[in-house]
C-alpha cells in the first residue's frame, strides 16, 4: 500500500475509483469521501466494504478483522489512534507512515459514521468498472454469497434454480467470498481459493441463460500456475507448500505478482522473478519476510510461520523464480 500525499487525493483517488458505486453517499461532504476512498483502498480487504468483516482475509486472520457494525461501539478518536498506533497480537499495522493525519482523521470519522453509526452497504464492487457487466445476471447465486443459503444444503433441498446457483457459486464467486455460510464446518479445507472469476460458466438452467464469459480473466489465470520443479530438496519443499498457500494469493503462483489480487494492489505485488541473489540476497529475504515492507501490503509473517518455515520460503523463492547468477 503506497504512501498517499494529502496534497490532490481527492482527484487522483476520485479517478481510480470512478467504476464504483457510491451509495448513501453525502454530497458535498469532501471529507467523508475522502474517507470512504481512502477506505476502499487500504481497509475493505479484511474488514470489508461494509464494514462487517465478511472477508476472505477474514477467515485466515486470528484474531479476525473488527466487524465495526457490531460488539461495543468505537469513536471516531479510537478509531485514528488505532490507525497510528497499529494493535498488537493481531493483522492490524500502523498506518501512520502509510497516510498522513488528514486521511487518518477522515478515515476514521468515515467508518464511525458510515458502519458503526449508520450500518450502511457504503461501496459496491461488482460494477461494470471492475470487470463483472450486468452484475445481476449472477443473481442466483447471491443467496449463497450472502448467506442466505447455507452451501452445504443437500440438493434435494434445492430448487433446480437455486442448484444452478450454488454450481454458480462453487465455480466462480467462491474464489473470493471463500465457503460464505456452511452448516457443517466439516474438516478444514486445504485447497487454495483462486485469485481471478472464473469464466464460461453456462448453468443450462431455462431460468438463468448461459452467461458470457469475464473477459479480463484469461490475463491474470495464467498466473495461478506454479513452475514444476521436480528436484527441489526437502527444505524447498516445505517452502513451496507454503509459499504457495500462503504467499501466491498476492505474488501468484508463479511469483510474477501478476495474478488478479496481486495487480489490483497499489503498489502492485512484487515481481519476484525481477530477482537474483545478487540483487535480493538470502539475509535480506529473510528479513523482509519476518518484518514486512513498510509502505507496501507486505506483512511480517514472524508471527505467523516459524523461522524454519521462513528459511524453507527464502530457498524455495530463491529457487523457484529468482535469475540465475551470472
Amino acid at each position: 500500500m503506497p504512501r498517499l500525499l494529502a496534497a490532490g487525493a481527492l482527484a487522483a483517488l476520485a479517478v481510480l475509483w470512478a467504476g464504483y458505486d457510491m451509495l448513501g453517499a453525502h454530497a458535498g461532504d469532501d471529507r467523508h469521501e475522502l474517507g470512504r476512498a481512502v477506505y476502499n483502498y487500504r481497509c475493505y480487504f479484511c474488514h470489508g466494504y461494509s464494514g462487517d468483516a465478511k472477508t476472505l482475509a477474514a477467515t485466515y486472520l486470528q484474531p479476525p478483522p473488527r466487524d465495526f457494525t457490531r460488539g461495543a461501539a468505537l469513536g471516531a478518536g479510537a478509531i485514528a489512534q488505532v490507525l497510528r498506533d497499529g494493535r498488537r497480537g493481531t493483522g492490524m499495522v500502523s498506518f501512520s507512515g502509510t497516510l498522513s493525519a488528514r486521511e487518518i482523521e477522515a478515515v476514521a470519522a468515515f467508518v464511525e459514521r458510515e458502519f458503526v453509526q449508520a450500518k450502511a452497504p457504503n461501496t459496491a464492487y461488482h460494477t461494470a468498472a471492475n470487470g463483472w457487466p450486468d452484475h445481476a445476471r449472477y443473481a442466483i447465486a447471491f443467496p449463497f454469497a450472502k448467506g442466505e443459503i447455507a452451501l452445504d444444503t443437500p440438493a434435494e433441498q434445492l430448487s433446480a434454480a437455486q442448484q444452478a446457483g450454488r454450481q454458480l457459486f462453487v465455480t466462480t464467486c467462491i474464489s473470493c467470498h471463500d465457503r460464505a455460510r456452511v452448516e457443517d464446518e466439516g474438516p478444514a479445507w486445504s485447497a487454495r481459493p483462486l485469485s481471478y472469476p472464473r469464466f464460461a460458466f453456462s448453468p443450462g438452467d431455462p431460468v438463468a441463460p448461459p452467461v458470457d464469459a469475464v473477459s479480463s480473466a484469461s490475463v491474470y489465470a495464467k498466473h495461478e500456475v506454479p513452475p514444476v520443479l521436480p528436484d527441489l530438496s526437502a527444505r524447498e519443499r516445505t517452502g513451496e507448500k507454503l509459499f504457495q498457500a500462503n504467499c501466491a494469493f498476492c505474488h501468484g503462483a508463479d511469483g510474477t505478482g501478476k495474478n488478479w489480487i496481486g495487480q489490483f494492489m497499489e503498489p502492485k505485488a512484487r515481481d519476484l522473478t525481477q530477482y537474483s541473489v545478487q540483487s535480493m540476497p538470502d539475509t535480506r529475504l529473510k528479513q523482509v519476510l519476518r518484518e514486512g515492507l513498510a509502505g507496501t501490503s507486505m506483512p511480517a509473517w514472524k508471527d505467523v510461520m516459524k523461522p524454519a518455515e521462513i528459511d524453507a520460503v527464502a530457498a524455495y523463492v530463491g529457487r523457484a523464480f529468482f535469475k540465475p547468477a551470472p
